[in-house]
């Protein structure tokens, strides 16, 4: 089974626990700062939701937005929340159905062939409008390179999580292995949880050709959610861009 499909439930949740609404809210902050300008979007996809923290928090804001993720354990994290189950790689919306499209905390790369995350970006631009506007919030691939910690343990909510990283030179994917023990009460399931995330680790270059190969123009690049430009330090690699009108 692919990692991704056996990763992303309640387990994902605990340990990804401070990714909450109020960074979701900063988040959304940045978007207005640097998406807004002109007319008002009629659609915005939050494109991998997870929980539908970012769906959510456009929602409060007033913006007709809907989430969609492959996790149906996620997807009844907020069930009031209007949120579809759908592969990013063949999105379930009619052609040219959103303004913009936002894509966060590396939900980008998942699949281990390239044909299959290319398709991701053909998507994009196949339900964005002519002139609609996207975000792609990614890691940096020499930020975590450099910092690359191999071995970390934490406590998380009273389990203890053992934590290997390793980055593969043959397939270019940064892993991250994760041991759960038992709930700290002893209830229920197996002494230790095994699960694994990888994605594959896209260079700035690479990100940029591929958006523009696929028909997407990148506007803008920024280290991180405070809006400062992007360089080879920075803690993300955030692409702001839009997909050009063609004209005959």
């Amino acid at each position: 089974m692919a990692w991704y499909k056996d990763w992303f439930g309640e387990e994902y949740l605990e340990l990804y626990a401070h990714r909450d609404a109020g960074e979701a809210d900063r988040h959304v902050d940045f978007v207005e700062r640097h998406l807004a300008g002109g007319e008002r979007p009629r659609a915005v996809l939050d494109l991998a939701c997870g929980g539908g923290r970012h769906t959510a928090a456009l929602r409060r804001r007033g913006y007709r937005a809907l989430g969609v993720d492959l996790s149906l354990t996620l997807l009844a994290v907020a069930p009031r929340v209007p949120c579809v189950a759908g592969d990013m790689s063949r999105l379930p919306f009619a052609d040219e159905s959103f303004d913009w499209i936002l894509n966060f905390f590396t939900s980008f790369g998942y699949f281990e062939r390239e044909r299959e995350n290319f398709r991701v970006l053909e998507e994009i631009v196949r339900v964005l409008t002519p002139g609609g506007r996207f975000l792609i919030d990614f890691l940096n691939r020499e930020r975590v390179l450099a910092d690359l910690k191999t071995h970390e343990v934490q406590e998380v909510k009273g389990r203890r999580v053992e934590i290997e990283r390793w980055y593969d030179e043959e397939t270019r994917r940064i892993n991250k292995r994760m041991h759960l023990a038992g709930p700290a009460d002893g209830s229920g399931g197996s002494d230790t949880e095994t699960y694994l995330e990888s994605v594959r680790a896209y260079s700035r270059d690479e990100v940029t050709i591929g958006l523009r190969w696929a028909g997407l123009r990148v506007d803008a690049l920024f280290g991180d959610f405070s809006g400062v430009p992007f360089d080879r330090d920075s803690e993300r690699l955030i692409l702001v861009g839009h997909r050009p009108v063609e004209t005959g």
